[in-house]
């Protein structure tokens, strides 16, 4: 199979928080024998060595975009940052013009790029675009599917938060407000309890593919336990009560206990230790240094079952023990009590942390069960094979 993959991002320098998952993605659809020609939407072509990269052909445009769009929203105070239990709001004015002037000008180019890949690339099977702004590229599917008779996949991997029925995050594009979504062949979303959502938008089909973790990338590693408890991620929105409550609560509650953060914009974190970044690899680091690996999924992803996010997957391929805040469907990927636990309150997450630190056998065993289910069934490369095996269903 070979496909034609248009992906947000693939510049790692970039504040996309899920830019590494696509490049795990993109490396094992390789590794499962896919030749893959990528381009990204937002930032500079980046080669390596498990697909072709294609340039960005509106590269100039997306970074003026983004620079006007972030300026604006700094002088205005335009942030589609949720409020927990705020209703959605209405697209942004800033949000509308970068709409508009995409669809004037970034759409076309797009247009044009992708048929000079597809004349010269004659034996490209289909096109995958990867949680692009759909309202950006309108028209595009469409003729991709005439012109070229490809079928072509939308992938959006930010379900449930992306819908218009939440309200997004304050560095994201609103992706759907004046998007068709039946011109596109079907969608695939990482979120079970998300498809109806999608449905109900206009997308002819869509189906679930789940986040994973690249085995080789997070493989355990040996290094001295020498913190208790670490928490990794960026931004409080959808999450600062179980920030405050798995964080915040039980690290001054617990005066002996070492409490480490790798972050930003996470507000007030007791006598946690904020930890330099370093760089992407030097969170696996992190990660072995604890006993105890913290999940605090944001809300969107929480409440709506089986939403998945990528640090269940990664912290389990490396054999942590982690503790999460409630996720709806958790166990449609690990069991809780055997391989994670769930806490609901800032007490019982004092209470479960004090009684792993004080039995590392079990806290070990938690860890190695969920690391074994994780390579039974979670890897990028079992959600490559998933993937080839969806679009294989629309090819004729």
């Amino acid at each position: 199979m070979k496909l034609l993959v248009i992906v947000s991002s693939l510049d790692l320098t970039q504040p996309f928080s899920a830019t590494p998952a696509w490049w795990q993605l993109l490396k094992a659809l390789y590794e499962v024998g896919v030749d893959v020609i990528a381009a990204p939407y937002q930032g500079p072509a980046i080669e390596s060595p498990w697909w072709r990269a294609a340039p960005n052909p509106a590269k100039r445009e997306g970074d003026l975009f983004k620079l006007a769009r972030d300026t604006l929203r700094r002088l205005t105070g335009d942030r589609q940052t949720q409020v927990e239990g705020a209703q959605p709001q209405a697209e942004s004015l800033s949000d509308r013009l970068v709409r508009r002037v995409a669809q004037a000008v970034i759409a076309p180019r797009w247009r044009h790029h992708v048929d000079r890949i597809l004349r010269q690339q004659t034996d490209v099977d289909a096109v995958l675009m990867i949680t692009v702004p759909a309202n950006h590229l309108n028209g595009v599917a469409r003729h991709i599917t005439q012109k070229h008779n490809k079928p072509v996949l939308f992938y959006d991997g930010d379900v449930p938060a992306s819908l218009p029925t939440f309200m997004g995050f304050a560095t994201g594009f609103r992706t759907y407000q004046g998007a068709d979504l039946s011109e596109y062949t079907a969608f695939i979303s990482n979120s079970e309890g998300g498809r109806q959502g999608l449905l109900d938008l206009g997308a002819r089909a869509v189906h679930t593919l789940f986040y994973g973790a690249d085995e080789d990338l997070f493989s355990p590693v040996d290094v001295p336990q020498d913190l208790d408890a670490f928490f990794y991620g960026h931004g409080r929105e959808y999450r600062s009560e179980w920030i405050d409550a798995m964080v915040r609560a039980p690290s001054l509650a617990l005066p002996d206990a070492r409490f480490a953060v790798r972050g930003t914009r996470l507000g007030d974190l007791g006598r946690a230790q904020m930890l330099p970044y370093l760089s992407f690899s030097k969170l696996r680091e992190y990660a072995c240094r604890s006993k105890i690996n913290l999940v605090i999924t944001r809300k969107a992803h929480a409440s709506v079952f089986a939403s998945s996010s990528s640090r269940p997957f990664e912290l389990a391929s490396l054999g942590a023990c982690m503790v999460c805040n409630p996720y709806e469907g958790i166990e449609t990927w690990f069991e809780p009590e055997k391989e994670l636990i769930v806490v609901h309150s800032a007490e019982e997450a004092i209470e479960r942390y004090t009684w792993l630190l004080a039995h590392d056998d079990a806290r070990r065993a938690m860890g190695q069960a969920a690391r074994e289910r994780f390579l039974k069934e979670h890897t990028f490369r079992h959600r490559a094979r998933q993937l080839v095996g969806i679009i294989q269903g629309y090819l004729s």
